[in-house]
């Protein structure tokens, strides 16, 4: 599913036209199908990036990178948006359309699927239903608090059962009972096949769900465990 080779990257050029250091530095791992995998590290270890590789928002400085099969650091740009629209991925700032209420965010990627509205209104409510939105579904983005907002936008991650998932930080704005449910829906998605990697700085959270773990220091990988 995810094969990282001596990957390096590095943001840049700058506004003075110096290229950044590189915040990943021969990264080597590999992750079978249907796995789960923590990806933790202190802030600033590089954990962010990593995912940003994985969900193909940008591609690796030097290296390879391998997605469901495909290498991604020799690929066409025109074949990377079939490939996300497999990835559903937590962003830690949720990236919510302001203008779309909740059912209407959740609802998004199975439109611009295709899927008909007949057909998604059940599962849409559904999802909402499961991390405690039913009673939100109209509701806007600016109506919603941080805790509701996380909700919405990991019911649209997972809207489309996405053959991987990436979450970062996805309990942040959760309370315990809520980090509990969703962990519950992660575990489900994973046992029907989904391969999750969730970025944590929730060592209680870690404790609890014992899982192989990436952990990062200063944008190497230090542990593959």
């Amino acid at each position: 599913m995810i094969r990282f080779d001596s990957v390096g990257l590095h943001y840049g050029p700058t506004p003075s036209g110096q290229v950044g250091a590189e915040v990943l530095r021969d990264v080597t791992f590999a992750v079978p199908a249907g796995e789960f995998r923590w990806l933790l590290g202190p802030s600033g270890a590089g954990k962010t990036s990593m995912l940003r590789l994985m969900y193909l928002a940008v591609r690796p400085t030097r290296g390879r990178l391998g997605l469901m099969g495909v290498p991604i650091h020799e690929a066409r740009r025109r074949d990377l948006p079939a490939l996300r629209r497999r990835i559903g991925v937590v962003f830690q700032d949720f990236r919510l359309l302001p203008h779309l209420t909740a059912f209407d965010n959740v609802a998004l990627p199975l439109r611009l699927a295709g899927r008909p509205e007949g057909q998604l209104r059940a599962d849409v409510t559904e999802m909402l239903r499961w991390v405690g939105l039913a009673r939100r579904i109209e509701a806007r983005p600016a109506e919603l608090s941080g805790g509701e907002q996380q909700r919405v936008a990991i019911a649209r991650a997972v809207i489309t059962r996405p053959a991987l998932l990436l979450a970062d930080e996805p309990t942040g704005n959760l309370d315990d009972e809520q980090a509990q449910r969703l962990m519950q829906l992660f575990n489900e998605m994973n046992r029907l096949g989904t391969t999750v990697i969730v970025a944590t700085h929730n060592d209680a959270l870690v404790q609890r769900h014992p899982a192989p773990a990436l952990v990062l220091s200063h944008g190497r990988l230090i542990e593959d465990r």
